[in-house]
């Protein structure tokens, strides 16, 4: 047995640290946190300083019964998770659990997991830090109360089944807000008038911009007219240097913005995959609000710019973190070795990796410089100027490595016109040619809806939430269904032109797609009407300023400036009280609009949340007749669903022809629009509209979708329909029931028999989740083994007779 046992969080992390010790260590994983607050309303004592009661899950009696056993047969233990918040807590949490002895009891914390750092650590060893304890164990409790007691309170005024969170409730609150801004916005239209010249010579064009915008077509026309007998000179000219610097290492939030844009990442990936590269040992962790890098990584990175590109790209820089809750003693994100520009494995992996050596590496190198030049012609016929902006780079610097992405980037900017390209030689004076003119109209465009990235971004500005905090945040939202990520497609919307070509002008109305969405969050109804519902009743809760004050104060008991008990009771007195007043006298959310009368009926027309999402319908429980309902549509909303748009979803279900002498029917359900057919379902594909699909669309979209099913199916077996071989994501597997059996590898899937499948199903475990499974999951894997066996037998019987 080893002297010394060492416990960190994960079986990855633990693997690799345990090559960097020697035979008197022992590394073991906790798998995470192996206690938690007690699910029941007895988690937490209000009346008793809030004093906790914790139990450990199931699924880590195991784990907890093997580190007991060798603690005690160990030396010393060493606590080794996190070194956040998080971590400090289960360490104490294992300290608790485990009985351990303070004396054989050592805490250690690392930022990156190498060898040097893992022995530094091992030398430098500390005692569990009580003030980053509490501060975990603040957030966890009130989070817990908030949860506990608004839950119900929605149950009851809202919509059964529904969920509040202090920080999520927020980050819904910033997608309502600015979903409202979206759809109330009222775009203007302006003329920009954008000319190309060149200077007499071959291939010598140039772009040049007229500053200001016309409001009416008619002035844009006119200046066109204007110009076209107009001479055209270089007024003046001006050249300056410009630079351009790095941006600073990554922190958690600006490493989910530039994946998110680069490469396409969710936020939740993107932590997943870094999580990955930290405990592989090839990044820094991952959790942070610095961008500080130590002097270790200062000088490793200048040995590696000097080295790999040369001593004028090398330029020392030490960045502050802007953020005052920020952990100076903390790193940035950056590459634990900045010899390895790229590792191996997985490719999201990799490319994440790529990203942050980049990132890194350009923060310690030259300023990029630039000659931009601006010249200004006059217009002899008006007196407005046309200005013409060019740029060459003089020393790339950093962006021989990296190039940050913005935000703005991922909108279709149709505004901007200009390249920047480097402009032709010019001399004040000089009369250059007009080869056209346009002046195009252009729309205002309002602010953009949010993506996962830039809503962190948004989150981090308020100071809501924390590092560790803005991946779950936008995960559970998104699960809870107050808020969907999807694409939508923009409208046709007409557009003018002016075109001025050899002295004649011109007027053509051209059409482009506005409003286009790509992986954008959209709230849904649910969400609003949750939104508004916490608004109302509970403004502190959603409050912006009021959740920052709260993510304040956590800081403070961790600096141990504030005690954590004392913040909880100012927090859950006016809190509870609130939530007993809305209970009380609160009337119940209702979230319904009323659109018009239906001209066939006479009876109302309404839009309002229903069990299975908005609705629209027509008619009251009180009428005679039964209401008709109706589901809204993707991208539709009850507060900006039209009269119109609504009594448009009366005319689904629609028949559309008939296949094989049975009717086909189009119709929307919960999973989108489909076609009906003998008792068959075949979803419509993405983006069609049900109400357009006509006969011969259906009948083909039938038959893709059966000879898809064809080819998926590899065998078939008459011993038992519901047993066959197919061809899945992954290669070809066993459909055994509702069960998925794995194809050995010394097996062909078209070679097998019945007698052969039978044999793997029985030697199946019940479930893939190993212990964890349930006596019904055991059931039931029991029952459709009695069914093949029963079916077998009573074919062999039949074929006997």
């Amino acid at each position: 047995m080893a002297k010394n046992l060492l416990i960190v969080e994960s079986p990855a992390k633990a693997k690799t640290i345990e090559g960097y010790l020697g035979k008197d260590f022992l590394v073991k994983s906790s798998y995470g946190h192996i206690r938690d607050l007690v699910k029941t309303d007895e988690a937490i004592d209000v009346d008793n300083n809030f004093e906790q009661k914790y139990e450990v899950p199931a699924d880590k009696k195991a784990v907890v019964s093997e580190l007991k056993k060798l603690a005690k047969a160990s030396e010393m233990v060493w606590l080794a998770s996190d070194e956040d918040r998080e971590g400090e807590a289960i360490s104490w949490h294992l300290f608790e659990t485990l009985g351990l002895d303070e004396n054989k009891t050592k805490r250690i914390v690392f930022h990156e997991i190498t060898k040097p750092a893992i022995v530094k650590a091992i030398e430098n060893p500390r005692k569990i830090d009580y003030n980053l304890v509490y501060a975990q164990q603040a957030r966890r409790v009130l989070d817990r109360l908030v949860g506990f007691e608004l839950s119900p309170v929605l149950w009851k005024k809202v919509k059964p089944s529904l969920s509040a969170g202090r920080v999520q409730s927020v980050a819904v609150r910033l997608l309502v807000d600015r979903e409202r801004e979206y759809n109330h916005f009222v775009p203007s239209a302006s003329f920009k008038a954008v000319g190309i010249f060149n200077t007499g010579k071959p291939k010598e064009l140039f772009k040049a911009e007229l500053a200001k915008r016309f409001n009416e077509a008619k002035d844009a026309e006119q200046f066109l007219k204007d110009c076209s007998n107009a001479d055209f000179k270089i007024k003046s000219l001006e050249t300056k240097p410009g630079k351009r610097s790095p941006a600073a290492p990554f922190t958690t939030s600006t490493l989910q913005q530039e994946a998110s844009r680069k490469l396409g990442y969710s936020v939740a990936r993107t932590m997943r995959v870094a999580q990955r590269l930290y405990e592989a040992g090839y990044i820094s962790y991952m959790r942070t609000d610095s961008v500080n890098l130590s002097q270790t990584a200062i000088d490793a990175a200048e040995q590696e710019i000097k080295g790999a590109y040369g001593e004028k790209y090398h330029k020392k820089r030490q960045y502050r973190t802007k953020s005052s809750g920020a952990q100076e003693a903390h790193e940035a994100i950056r590459p634990t070795n900045f010899a390895n520009h790229t590792i191996q494995g997985e490719p999201a992996d990799k490319r994440l990796y790529e990203l942050i050596w980049k990132r890194a590496i350009a923060s310690q190198m030259s300023e990029a410089e630039f000659e931009k030049t601006t010249a200004k012609l006059s217009i002899s016929t008006r007196p407005e100027e046309l200005i013409a902006n060019g740029e060459v780079m003089k020393f790339d610097g950093f962006l021989k490595v990296y190039f940050e992405s913005t935000d703005e980037e991922s909108e279709v900017n149709l505004d901007d016109n200009s390249d920047n390209a480097l402009l032709p030689p010019l001399t004040i004076g000089q009369e250059v040619n007009l080869d056209e003119m346009s002046a195009t109209q252009r729309f205002t465009r309002p602010p953009a809806r949010y993506t996962e990235a830039s809503l962190v971004k948004k989150m981090e500005e308020l100071g809501i939430g924390r590092p560790s905090t803005y991946a779950p945040t936008i995960s559970t939202i998104q699960n809870r269904g107050y808020v969907v990520k999807e694409d939508r497609d923009g409208k046709p919307r007409n557009y003018q032109v002016f075109t001025l070509k050899d002295k004649e002008v011109t007027s053509v109305t051209k059409t482009e797609i506005t409003g286009a969405e790509r992986g954008k969050l959209f709230p849904t109804d649910i969400g609003v009407m949750v939104n508004d519902f916490l608004v109302e009743h509970f403004e502190d809760i959603v409050d912006f300023n009021f959740t920052a004050t709260v993510e304040k104060q956590f800081d403070e008991i961790a600096q141990g400036l504030k005690e954590w008990t004392k913040m909880l009771k100012d927090f859950y007195g006016p809190f509870h009280d609130d939530v007993e007043n809305t209970l009380e006298t609160a009337e119940r959310a209702s979230h319904e609009r009323e659109l018009g009368v239906d001209p066939e009926s006479g009876k109302k027309v309404i839009v309002r949340v229903g069990r299975f999402g908005p609705l629209v319908q027509i008619g009251t429980a009180d009428d005679e007749e039964k209401p008709r309902f109706a589901s809204l549509r993707t991208g539709q909303m009850i507060e900006t669903i039209t009269f119109e748009e609504a009594m448009e979803l009366f005319k689904l279900p629609k028949k559309v022809g008939s296949f094989e002498e049975k009717d086909m029917t189009v119709a929307i359900g919960r999973f989108g629009p489909y076609i009906r057919h003998d008792g068959a379902f075949y979803s419509l594909p993405k983006g069609r509209d049900p109400l357009d699909v006509e006969e011969d669309e259906a009948i083909e979209i039938i038959r893709v979708k059966r000879q898809k099913d064809i080819d998926k199916i590899i065998k078939t077996f008459d011993e038992d329909p519901d047993v066959r071989v197919e061809n899945g994501r992954w290669g070809p597997f066993i459909r055994f029931g509702k069960q998925n059996i794995k194809i050995p590898k010394d097996k062909v899937a078209e070679d097998l028999t019945f007698e052969e499948i039978k044999k793997l199903a029985d030697e199946q475990p019940a479930s893939k989740k190993g212990k964890g499974a349930t006596k019904s999951a055991k059931a039931t894997a029991t029952k459709k083994k009695a069914s093949v066996k029963k079916k077998t037998v009573s074919k062999a019987k039949a074929k006997e007779s």
